[in-house]
């Protein structure tokens, strides 16, 4: 990884998760973990997910809802539609395949979503040890 500490931003929905809780202990050792509180996942913009590629993430989570269970009716179903879209764009653009992931609350709780996110980063952290560059060319 060059040194550099993975980074990740997480989404995630206001309604859905206790941002306290969330937060305590989140993400292996030396992840810097950046958490977006929405008022629902369904807020969430493609433009938002690619500014924290822009700004040197290494990867992103979308954390939602249980489908079926969004308080704005299909919130989760538009996060999980666009996150998709982000990344087929990342792919696109080079920066590989599998930086997007959409972590969705069950009924295992708030331990089981924090482990998904954990092996989440270590994934983009086993992918970033190749040596591919992080960070969207300038032009």
């Amino acid at each position: 990884m060059n040194g550099k500490p993975l980074k990740i931003g997480v989404f995630c929905c206001a309604t859905s998760y206790e941002q306290t809780r969330l937060m305590k202990d989140l993400g292996p050792q030396g992840t810097e973990i950046n958490v977006i509180s929405l008022p629902c996942s369904g807020k969430l913009d493609i433009l938002y997910l690619l500014k924290a590629f822009e700004t040197g993430a290494d990867g992103a989570a979308v954390m939602i809802c249980k489908e079926g269970e969004c308080r704005y009716l299909e919130g989760n179903l538009r996060a999980r539609k666009r996150a998709g879209a982000v990344e087929e764009l990342l792919k696109e653009s080079g920066l590989g395949n599998g930086r997007v992931a959409v972590i969705q609350m069950d009924d295992r709780g708030i331990e089981q979503t924090k482990r998904e996110l954990e092996a989440f980063c270590l994934k983009i952290a086993a992918m970033d040890k190749d040596g591919k560059t992080r960070e969207f060319r300038k032009i």
